[in-house]
C-alpha cells in the first residue's frame, strides 16, 4: 500500500493528476510489486502513464523498448518537459552518441532510456546492459513480437536475451490490441510464464460503430464533412485517396489538412498542429497518422477505404471520442473495394526471386561490401533507387517489409533528423583553429555561446537562427560545417528527410539470404484471414461492437447503438422539416446517418402525392 501511496505522489507531483484511471490501477500495482505482466489497454487508454509512473519509483533505469522514431521521440521530449531525465536511442545516432547515452544509462544519469528492438542486438548495447541497474523492462505495442501480430518485428524476439543477462528485472509488456492467440505468443516469446494478463473491455459505451454501402463514397465524405461541427478524422489507404479527399474538402471550403508518410517531418508537423489547435477541423490521413497522437475531442472517424485487419480498424476508429463525450466510426464501403483489397494483398507479396534482386540492388545502391554493413545505418531516397534500377516503387516497399519481417533491415519510413553538431577538440585547439582560420571564429563563437553543452554531446542546431545570427546563407553555412568536420574540430550529422535503413545483419551473398517459410505462406494466410474478418464486419448484419470485441477474444451484450441494433427509425415530421429546402439524396445520408435504401420508403409516398418534388438532383416541399 506504501508503494501505491509514492506513486500516486509522482503522478500528480509530474503529471498533475490525482488517481489513475479504474484500468491503469492494477497495471501500476503489477509493475510496482515486480510482477511480469501483459497489459492491454485500449488506443486511448493511457498506456505511457503505466509504466513511467512506476518506472520512477522502482530504483534503477527504466528501460523502454518500442517499434516507433517517431513515438520514442514524442515521449522523450515530454519527459523533458517535465523535469525528467529520459533519453532515446535511434537510428540516426552516430557511435559517439549511443555510447555517451549508454554511459549515462550505465552510471545512473538517466531516469528512462528509449531504444528500437534492433538497437538492442550490437555488441555495445549489450555489453553495457550487463552493468545497468534496471527497475523495469517495457516492452510497448508488445503485438509487434508474434508473427500473428499485425505489425510484426522480428527483432523484438531479441528481447528474451535481454531477460537472460538479467533474470529478475521484471517485464511489462503493453498493448492495444491482441488476440488470445497474440497474447500466448507474447508470454511465449517474451519468456513470462507466469504472467499476470491484465485486460481492459475492449467496449466503448461512447463510440457508435456505423457500416453503411455507398455509391459515391467521395461525395458521401463530403456531405458528412459539411453537415459536422466537431473535429473530424477521415481515413484513406493511399497517399493518393488522402489527397483526393482532401482536394474535394477544400474546394467546398471545409478546413482541413493531410497527413501520410510522404510529406517531409515540417510539413507533417504542420498539419498536425493545425488540427491539434483546432486551426483546422478535419484530419484526412493513412493510417500513419495515429500513434501517439492525443486529441481527446474527436467526435466522428470516417473511413474512405476499408482498413486489412480488424486490428487497425479497432484501433483507428478508437481515436473518437476519447474525452468519454459521443462520437461514432463509420464506414463506407462498395462492392468493388473487397475485390481491390484482394488484389492489393497479392501484390503485397511479390516473389522470392524479386525479393533477392531487390535485396542485391540496395546493397549495391548504397555501396556495401558483402560481409559488411552490420549495425549500420543509411539514409535511403527510394524515389532515386527506383529510377535508378528502374523498378517500380510499390514492389521496393513491399520487398522492404518482408526483408524487415525475414530479420536482414530495418526501414524508419520518412521523419526528421536534425542536424546534430558537437565539438571534439579542446578549447586550445579550437582557439588555435579560429587563429588560423579567422572567418570561422564568429561561427565558433556563436555555436559556443548558443549550446553550452556543444562539448560534452551531440547538440540539435536551429540552423535558421544561427544563419540569421551570422548573417550568411544557407550554402556558406553548409560549406563551413564540412570544412571543421574535414579538419577533425567538429562530429557532424547533417538533416535529412530520408527514410533509414538499418541493417541488422551484415550483407549476404544471394545463394545465402533464405526467406523464412513463414514469411510467405503462414504470413500472407494470415493477412487473407484478417481481410476476410472485415468483409465480415462489413457485410454480416450482428452488432458491430460485438464482432469486433469476440474478435478479440472478450464478449460483450449487443451494444443497442450501432447501425445493426438500432436501425434507423426516421422520423417523418424530421424528414420534412429537414426538406425546408432542397437536399440531395447525400444530404439526407448524411443528416441522418442512413442509407438510401432506408430513405426511399419513407419519401417514396410523398413523391406520389407530390408533397415532396424531385429537380436537379434534389428534394424539396
Amino acid at each position: 500500500m506504501h508503494a501505491y501511496i509514492q506513486a500516486l505522489e509522482i503522478l500528480q507531483k509530474h503529471w498533475g493528476f490525482t488517481a489513475f484511471r479504474t484500468s491503469q490501477e492494477p497495471i501500476v500495482r503489477a509493475a510496482l510489486a515486480g510482477q511480469d505482466t501483459l497489459a492491454l489497454l485500449p488506443t486511448g487508454g493511457g498506456k505511457s502513464i503505466c509504466f513511467q509512473v512506476p518506472g520512477l519509483q522502482r530504483e534503477g533505469l527504466c528501460l523502454v523498448i518500442s517499434p516507433l522514431i517517431a513515438l520514442m521521440q514524442d515521449q522523450v521530449e515530454n519527459l523533458n518537459k517535465r523535469g525528467l531525465r529520459a533519453k532515446a536511442i535511434t537510428s540516426g545516432l552516430s557511435y559517439r552518441e549511443i555510447d555517451h547515452i549508454l554511459d549515462n544509462a550505465r552510471f545512473g544519469g538517466l531516469d528512462f532510456l528509449y531504444t528500437s528492438p534492433e538497437r538492442i542486438q550490437s555488441a555495445l548495447f549489450v555489453e553495457r546492459f550487463k552493468r545497468m541497474k534496471i527497475s523495469l523492462l517495457v516492452v510497448d505495442e508488445a503485438h509487434c513480437i508474434s508473427e500473428w501480430g499485425h505489425d510484426f518485428r522480428p527483432a523484438f524476439r531479441q528481447i528474451a536475451k535481454l531477460r537472460q543477462l538479467q533474470p529478475e528485472v521484471p517485464i511489462l509488456a503493453l498493448t492495444a490490441t491482441a488476440t488470445k492467440a497474440v497474447q500466448q505468443d507474447i508470454c511465449l516469446q517474451l519468456e513470462m510464464p507466469k504472467a499476470q494478463v491484465l485486460e481492459a473491455s475492449f467496449a466503448r459505451d461512447n463510440l457508435q460503430y456505423l457500416v453503411r454501402p455507398a455509391q459515391n463514397k467521395i461525395q458521401e465524405i463530403l456531405a458528412l464533412c459539411q453537415r459536422e461541427k466537431g473535429t473530424g478524422i477521415v481515413y484513406c489507404q493511399t497517399r493518393r485517396s488522402v489527397k483526393e479527399v482532401a482536394r474535394v474538402l477544400l474546394a467546398n471550403g471545409l478546413r482541413c489538412g493531410i497527413y501520410h508518410g510522404g510529406l517531409s517531418a515540417e510539413e507533417r508537423s504542420k498539419s498536425l498542429r493545425a488540427w491539434l489547435t483546432d486551426k483546422s477541423q478535419i484530419m484526412v490521413a493513412t493510417n500513419a497518422f495515429g500513434m501517439g497522437i492525443d486529441k481527446p475531442d474527436v467526435r466522428f472517424v470516417l473511413h474512405y477505404e476499408i482498413p486489412t485487419s480488424p486490428e487497425a480498424y479497432f484501433q483507428e476508429a478508437g481515436r473518437g471520442g476519447r474525452d468519454g463525450l459521443p462520437a461514432y466510426a463509420l464506414l463506407l464501403h462498395e462492392p468493388k473495394d473487397f475485390e481491390q483489397m484482394q488484389q492489393q494483398l497479392d501484390k503485397s507479396f511479390p516473389s522470392a526471386e524479386r525479393v533477392v534482386f531487390v535485396y542485391r540492388a540496395i546493397c549495391n545502391f548504397l555501396k556495401i561490401a558483402i560481409g559488411s554493413g552490420k549495425d549500420e545505418t543509411y539514409p535511403f531516397d527510394l524515389k532515386t533507387f527506383c529510377q535508378t534500377f528502374e523498378l517500380p516503387e510499390d514492389e521496393v516497399y513491399y520487398a522492404l517489409k518482408i526483408l524487415a519481417h525475414n530479420g536482414n533491415l530495418t526501414l524508419d519510413e520518412a521523419f526528421f533528423q536534425p542536424t546534430r553538431l558537437q565539438f571534439i577538440v579542446s578549447n586550445e585547439v579550437l582557439y588555435n583553429f579560429q587563429i588560423q582560420h579567422e572567418a570561422y571564429y564568429t561561427l565558433c563563437a556563436t555555436l559556443v555561446r548558443s549550446y553550452p553543452g556543444i562539448f560534452d554531446q551531440m547538440t540539435r542546431l536551429h540552423e535558421d537562427q544561427i544563419i540569421q545570427r551570422l548573417k550568411t546563407t544557407p550554402q556558406r553555412f553548409e560549406e563551413q560545417l564540412d570544412f571543421m568536420q574535414k579538419n577533425g574540430i567538429i562530429e557532424l550529422s547533417k538533416k535529412s528527410n530520408l527514410p533509414l535503413l538499418y541493417f541488422t545483419s551484415e550483407r549476404l551473398p544471394e545463394s545465402y539470404l533464405q526467406l523464412k517459410p513463414q514469411i510467405y505462406l503462414e504470413r500472407k494466410n494470415a493477412a487473407q484471414d484478417k481481410l476476410l474478418a472485415m468483409q465480415r464486419y462489413c457485410q454480416v448484419p450482428t452488432c458491430r461492437a460485438q464482432q469486433l470485441i469476440s474478435y478479440f477474444g472478450q464478449s460483450i451484450t449487443t451494444c443497442g447503438q450501432c447501425d445493426v441494433c438500432l436501425p434507423r427509425t426516421l422520423d417523418e415530421k424530421a424528414l420534412l422539416a429537414f426538406l425546408n429546402e432542397p437536399r440531395s439524396i447525400l444530404d439526407l445520408e448524411a443528416h441522418f446517418l442512413c442509407a438510401k435504401t432506408e430513405l426511399e420508403p419513407l419519401i417514396r409516398p410523398h413523391l406520389l402525392t407530390e408533397k415532396i418534388k424531385f429537380k436537379a438532383g434534389k428534394f424539396y416541399l
